[in-house]
């Protein structure tokens, strides 16, 4: 019987093809695990991007389009730290602090004067898009770039026949891991209970005399610290990031924040881990759906439950 061949088709999600002939019931079953791993790891990705959208959204009422320029941004700040050091971890760290800085250079500058003005927000953020993007066609070029995984992360684990890397081990433990500390924080702190009655009662936090907007600040810079970090840890899943990086990758942002609903950390992860999923199953047994698997899943969840899956209506 032929065997397995693993190939990827596209950023993100692992996808097997057969060589020649249908693969048996094992092989089969094979193929899914390690398709449902790939799609855990670039699902976590996704979260990590998506949860700050979700937040900002839900709390300040901001379409931050600008948010994939961050995780743009911090991919290449960390690959340029990466290659003057050698250093992983101080490359991680100075792309989450390079997309906070830039985020709220971002909200101070430019957004704190256009709370719930959606149409402003957009054209606004549009122009950030446009600017970044072309900064970085200027200095880096029209090729995908990638960060070298460190040494520690480079073995595997066998899947059959196939190899699922410690690094993307890495991407679902700390996704996972972040994802408690921020339901943990959302739910049962006195910062997390101010930012949810932001959300649904802002004129009542603040008439007890609560900052709130210390409150947006501080989340504007976690959510952009969060798109940083998947802007670097992203960087070994997808295949490299490139001009065009940033304005993809928020939309997919947009989506997971429709499938899994504003302003819900576990909403997030759901819609965040549904597309990822999904998309590496499709793209491993019939990859002309996973063009538009995302799309059938937004179309479903708005035809039947409008606020996503988990969000807050």
């Amino acid at each position: 019987m032929t065997r397995p061949v693993a190939r990827s088709l596209s950023p993100g999600a692992g996808c097997i093809t057969w060589a020649r002939e249908p693969p048996g019931r094992r092989e089969s079953l094979v193929s899914a695990v390690y398709s449902i791993l790939s799609g855990i790891s670039y699902g976590m990705v996704l979260f990590l991007l998506s949860a700050g959208v979700s937040i900002v959204f839900g709390l300040m009422n901001i379409i931050n389009l600008a948010h994939g320029m961050l995780f743009m941004l911090a991919g290449y700040a960390g690959i340029e730290i990466m290659k003057t050091t050698g250093s992983f971890w101080l490359a991680l760290v100075v792309g989450i602090l390079a997309a906070g800085v830039a985020g709220l250079v971002i909200e101070r500058g430019f957004l704190r004067t256009l709370y719930a003005k959606q149409l402003s927000q957009i054209l606004v953020c549009f122009g950030f898009i446009y600017i970044i993007t072309n900064l970085h066609l200027w200095f880096y070029g029209p090729i995908p770039k990638a960060m070298p995984i460190p040494e520690v992360l480079t073995n595997s684990v066998p899947v059959g026949p196939y190899n699922f890397s410690y690094y993307r081990i890495m991407i679902i433990a700390v996704g996972f891991l972040l994802c408690g500390f921020l339901y943990w924080v959302q739910e049962r702190t006195r910062v997390g209970a101010i930012v949810r009655a932001g959300m649904e009662k802002p004129e009542m936090v603040n008439a007890m005399g609560i900052n709130l907007m210390a409150v947006n600040i501080a989340a504007f810079f976690v959510a952009s610290c969060l798109s940083g970090l998947a802007g670097v840890l992203g960087t070994g899943v997808i295949g490299g990031i490139s001009y065009f990086t940033g304005g993809n990758y928020v939309f997919l942002a947009i989506a997971v924040c429709i499938i899994g609903g504003v302003g819900s950390i576990q909403g997030a992860l759901a819609g965040a881990l549904i597309i990822g999923v999904f998309e590496s199953l499709a793209k491993t047994f019939y990859p002309p759906l996973a063009l538009y698997i995302m799309y059938l899943l937004m179309a479903l969840v708005i035809m039947f439950r409008p606020s996503g899956l988990l969000g807050r209506k």
